[in-house]
């Protein structure tokens, strides 16, 4: 017993420590955004908010949130729509070659991101299409697509087909059994994917770098303000809005995905 509650112990430490090591770097951005001095140092030289007042009169940064906002919902819902057909498929028909399918799918989660941008600035370049924010739509969806798929697969796993099997029989055609029988019970993985899908495109950087053009998306408008000292607490405190918006999506997200399977009908 004594020997199992110190190998907790330890375990426990190490849990701590390794999200402190996360997590800690991240806090420094809203407590410096509360900081009432241009320079990042201890100790804080008093509590102000005008770093947050600032935001709302900097045209360009309004504009790049526009930008990033428009991107990311196109984004979320044609990834998302790609996502449902994709898992459908691959969890209702028996194929050959599912396995290397799916992989091949994956295969934007495992290519290095600077890899993925210059490909895909290559291809744009030689076929003559103007970089804007339609191609790092393109980019953005190349990379979300299979995260709404796993989110989706493992929604579609443990569904009961002879629902859609009943629907079917009662005369109901294709379309109106998957509207009216399969997207109620697939819904919670389908907002938890739009969720999961906006929050990476919204804070995507590499791929928006390659193929943003003269339209700049909002992580690019922040690395562009580092270079100017002076507008560095602006900075910080439009990060840390951006990192406290998108913990609350990624919770909210995995809260639906987790509720969904909880509340999935048992397989027959």
């Amino acid at each position: 017993m004594a020997a199992t509650r110190l190998k907790l112990n330890g375990l426990g430490l190490y849990a701590i420590a390794y999200l402190g090591f996360l997590y800690l770097p991240v806090a420094v951005l809203p407590v410096f955004s509360f900081n009432d001095s241009q320079y990042v140092a201890f100790p804080l030289k008093g509590f102000t908010l005008r770093w947050y007042d600032e935001l709302a009169d900097s045209y360009g940064l309004l504009n790049a949130l526009g930008n990033s906002i428009r991107v990311a919902l196109c984004v979320s819902v044609l990834s998302t729509v790609l996502g449902v057909f994709a898992a459908k498929a691959v969890t209702r028909y028996r194929m050959h070659g599912r396995g290397g399918l799916i992989g091949f799918i994956m295969v934007p989660l495992v290519i290095p991101e600077i890899i993925l941008g210059i490909s895909l600035l290559m291809t744009f370049s030689l076929s003559d299409v103007r970089l804007s924010l339609v191609t790092v739509g393109i980019g953005h969806l190349l990379l979300c697509v299979p995260f709404s798929m796993l989110v989706l697969i493992s929604r579609m796993e443990g569904f009961d087909r002879s629902m859609e099997e009943a629907a079917r029989d009662l005369g109901e055609n294709a379309w109106g059994t998957f509207w009216r029988v399969t997207f109620p019970i697939i819904f919670p993985g389908v907002v938890a994917s739009l969720l999961l899908t906006f929050t990476i495109s919204f804070d995507e950087f590499v791929l928006a770098f390659f193929l943003s053009g003269s339209d700049a998306t909002l992580p690019l408008h922040i690395w562009s303000q580092l270079r100017f000292p002076e507008r560095l607490p602006s900075v910080l405190s439009l990060g840390a809005i951006i990192v406290v918006a998108s913990t609350i999506v990624v919770f909210v997200a995995e809260f639906v995905r987790r509720r969904g399977v909880q509340l999935a009908p048992p397989r027959a």
